[in-house]
């Protein structure tokens, strides 16, 4: 069977340490494979997110996709840094700026020092209301409610965002995909803390979800009367963002490492439209 080798880079974004942030793969295209089997690797490799791209019209310029093992994202940010990373680390990207074009518009990316930001469309949050049966399975009753892609929750204290423990089998009652859960309170040492969760997902806790803050900035940025804020993402892995509320977009910082670096092999056939 002839087989056609694909690069692969495992990353961990928004962390300076190897284990922390959030893990994504990254897959080197030079043209898209069919969906299905785009779809099949993103499950092969199981983690939050595989990320595909192509190149674009310039050095610069590429199309971008991510995948969960389940759906393709809208949009997806600690993938995009990932991705970014290995444009800037591994591949050679000169200078210090990359465009990606995506289901959600066209995404920048800067490099400085250690840090990528990516410029991703603003999200506010609207009041909203919870199913009752997610209230019970966050198990600790909120502040308040809001809604844009995802849910967002608002406790008064970063101690509850650690210690709270929601029922997955309540929670997975509910189908909102693409979005999630992120709850979220003001930070002891940062502005403001956070945590994902996504109903139905195979994988129940996000460790750090960069599109979440593109609801999470708006708002804390709203409520805290300032526009450059910094986040941490409360999972077991802790992931650290740096934020900039510029109106309609934001900018979500963050460092990354590589832990893998490989191939993988796909049936020629499947390249085929």
């Amino acid at each position: 069977m002839d087989l056609q080798q694909i690069d692969i880079y495992q990353v961990d974004a928004f962390t300076m340490n190897i284990f922390g942030g959030n893990p994504a793969a990254v897959c080197v295209l030079q043209q898209w494979l069919p969906t299905p089997v785009l779809q099949q690797i993103a499950a092969e490799n199981f983690l939050p997110e595989t990320a595909f791209f192509i190149p674009g019209k310039t050095a610069t310029d590429f199309e971008l996709r991510w995948f969960t093992p389940e759906i393709e994202m809208d949009l997806c940010g600690h993938a995009t840094l990932a991705t970014a990373h290995v444009l800037f680390h591994h591949i050679g990207v000169p200078g210090n700026n990359i465009t990606f074009s995506s289901n959600s518009g066209v995404l920048p990316v800067s490099k400085k020092g250690a840090i990528l930001t990516l410029d991703f469309p603003s999200r506010p949050p609207e009041p909203a209301t919870l199913p009752s049966v997610f209230l019970e399975g966050l198990g600790v009753t909120p502040t308040a409610v809001f809604k844009s892609r995802d849910y967002v929750v608002l406790y008064e204290h970063e101690s509850i965002i650690r210690q709270l423990q929601p029922n997955p089998a309540l929670i997975h009652q509910l189908n909102i995909d693409p979005g999630g859960i992120v709850v979220t309170a003001p930070g002891e040492s940062v502005d403001f803390v956070s945590r994902f969760f996504t109903p139905q997902a195979s994988i129940f806790e996000d460790p750090v979800t960069g599109s979440a803050h593109c609801s999470l900035i708006p708002f804390w940025s709203k409520r805290l009367n300032k526009t450059t804020l910094t986040a941490q993402q409360l999972s077991a892995r802790i992931g650290e963002l740096y934020c900039t509320d510029q109106g309609d977009r934001v900018l979500i910082g963050g460092a990354c490492k590589t832990y893998l670096v490989g191939k993988i092999f796909v049936p020629t056939h499947h390249f085929a439209g």
